[in-house]
């Protein structure tokens, strides 16, 4: 079934095309390479994974509830509509939603698979182009589940968000072989974390938390590797480049912000443009969600050296600048556990029950 017949509205041009600028670097050094970031390659090579077989795709979906989400979290919640919705327009309701965050996941991991095979082109490094390698991998896997998830659980995709597409279009617009690090790996990647990890720690549907919980693992290295680079090259730059990469970030994460309210769902409800952004506005659950999606961002945008004056005063205007001392390695560390102690309650799930198979056998051919 081609996608186009899934999307809640019409998607338009079935291909974007964003001009690219910038050279691609060849580097004709293959024996030095930083320690840590070699250690990291080593470490996507070695955490490769097929979405096909880890994920327990038998595992049943209501698409009219998908992620358990509670009426406390839909934002027409408490309004005037809300008492006009019968229990399967609550249901649409919810599908819509999940149908909208998971659509907008989907697409920034294209973006970040588009990305990463940016910095590989055109970062002078061959230690960066190496790993860069194994994350456009990770990017395609990602893409594949979560297009897979909207597909086969859901039934219902929705075009990338306004806000998305343009931070996307002014990281791969940048000549600056940065840039690509800087718009995906720590504002779009560090946002998607925040809202995976919200995601997987409230749900209680197996399915989704499965999702989220290995392709955060997979994440984890990619903010790192993102910070490892950045950190090292912005030592070198001049305070007026500086500036300018602050001002990106500026502008990327109000753009972030604002494509956190889900407008498009409650227009595809009846609701107009101008109500719904009043509701998202109003919506005390969603303020809550905005504020902790930048606790990933924050973090690690003082940690590689952009910390100005106006860059501090815009965090704490938009409320998030205490999350600058947020332990990043911390988070990081508690994404690859969680991960890893899902994979050994599943496995010893598994293998209990292929154990009590054998013993019913043993018990009914000694009948």
């Amino acid at each position: 079934m081609s996608t186009h017949t899934l999307y809640s509205k019409d998607p338009g041009d079935p291909t974007w095309q964003v001009p690219a600028t910038g050279s691609a670097r060849f580097t004709w050094e293959y024996d030095d390479g930083r320690d840590r970031l070699l250690a990291l390659y080593q470490k996507g090579k070695d955490k490769q994974w097929d979405g096909a077989r880890r994920i327990d795709w038998d595992l049943e979906v209501d698409p009219y509830d998908p992620l358990g989400t509670p009426d406390e979290a839909l934002t027409l919640y408490g309004t005037r509509h809300w008492g006009k919705l019968t229990e399967k327009d609550k249901g649409e309701l919810r599908r819509h939603y999940a149908s909208w965050q998971f659509s907008q996941f989907l697409h920034g991991e294209q973006g970040a698979m588009i990305c990463a095979a940016r910095i590989v082109e055109s970062v002078p490094d061959m230690d960066a182009k190496f790993y860069s390698a194994t994350q456009t991998m990770d990017e395609a896997r990602h893409a594949e589940i979560y297009g897979r998830f909207l597909h086969e659980k859901v039934g219902m995709l929705y075009p990338i968000n306004d806000s998305l597409q343009g931070l996307l279009g002014d990281t791969l617009r940048d000549s600056r072989w940065d840039m690509p690090y800087l718009g995906m790996q720590v504002l779009i990647e560090g946002l998607a974390l925040a809202a995976f990890g919200m995601i997987r720690d409230s749900t209680d549907k197996p399915l989704p938390k499965q999702i989220l919980a290995y392709v955060m693992q997979d994440e984890a290295r990619h903010v790192a590797f993102g910070r490892m680079a950045l950190r090292d090259h912005y030592k070198q730059l001049t305070d007026a480049e500086l500036r300018e990469r602050e001002e990106f970030v500026i502008e990327g994460c109000h753009l972030m912000r604002d494509r956190l309210r889900g407008v498009e769902v409650l227009e595809n409800f009846g609701v107009s443009t101008k109500e719904a952004e009043e509701y998202s506005e109003q919506s005390e659950f969603l303020h809550l969600f905005r504020k902790l999606l930048f606790s990933r961002i924050v973090p690690c945008v003082k940690d590689i050296g952009l910390w100005g004056e106006r860059l501090q005063k815009a965090y704490v205007d938009m409320g998030v600048f205490e999350m600058g001392d947020s332990n990043l390695d911390l988070l990081m560390t508690q994404d690859e556990e969680i991960a890893e102690r899902l994979d050994r309650e599943r496995f010893a799930a598994e293998e209990a029950g292929r154990v009590a198979e054998v013993t019913d056998a043993i018990a009914e051919g000694g009948a």
